[in-house]
C-alpha cells in the first residue's frame, strides 16, 4: 500500500485525514488522492509537517 508510513503516523497519533488535510491546506478528498500514489518530496514534507504540528497542538 502506498504511503503506509504516513497512514500509520496519522492513525497512531489519533488524527483524522480531514484534520491533516486542513492543516496542509487541501481538501480531505485531495489528501485521499495524494495517499493513493507515492508522494513526491514536497507533498510528503507538507503532510509530515502537518502531522507534527497537529500532534504538538494536542500535547500542549
Amino acid at each position: 500500500m502506498n504511503n503506509l508510513d504516513i497512514r500509520n503516523e496519522i492513525r497512531s497519533n489519533r488524527l483524522r485525514n480531514w484534520e491533516v488535510a486542513e492543516k496542509v491546506g487541501i481538501s480531505d478528498s485531495r489528501l485521499s488522492v495524494w495517499l493513493r500514489t507515492p508522494l513526491n518530496d514536497e507533498r510528503r514534507q507538507r503532510v509530515l509537517e502537518a502531522i507534527k504540528k497537529l500532534t504538538s497542538e494536542i500535547h500542549s
